[in-house]
């Protein structure tokens, strides 16, 4: 259960860089409303993380959670804000993934 609070906490953790991006791009009303959904991943992200490091090893949890945030908040980059999807940006992209694959096969 708390490898899944995890992988929830690392989605909310690129919805909250979602968010960054998205009220970057907006003005106005638009703007506050991508900032207060910011805040509100952010917390529940931040929650989750707290809760599944009091079982799991936070050198673990920490960066499963980050790993989770960076993949996603790239590949979110590349679909949605139009980032450029280069041979070397894909590649560590790949071993990022395989090193946190890794990370979940070797804890306890």
């Amino acid at each position: 259960m708390n490898w899944i609070l995890l992988i929830i906490a690392g989605l909310f953790e690129v919805a909250f860089a979602g968010c960054l991006g998205k009220a970057k791009e907006s003005v106005g009303i638009i703007s506050t409303y991508w900032y207060i959904g910011f805040f509100i991943c952010a917390a529940i992200s931040m929650l989750l993380l707290l809760k599944v490091s009091k079982e799991l090893p936070i050198g673990t949890a920490y960066a499963v959670w980050t790993g989770i945030g960076a993949v996603g908040t790239v590949i979110i980059g590349i679909y949605i804000f139009k980032e450029p999807a280069t041979f070397w940006r894909l590649f560590f992209l790949t071993s990022l993934i395989i090193s946190i694959v890794g990370l979940k096969v070797v804890s306890h």
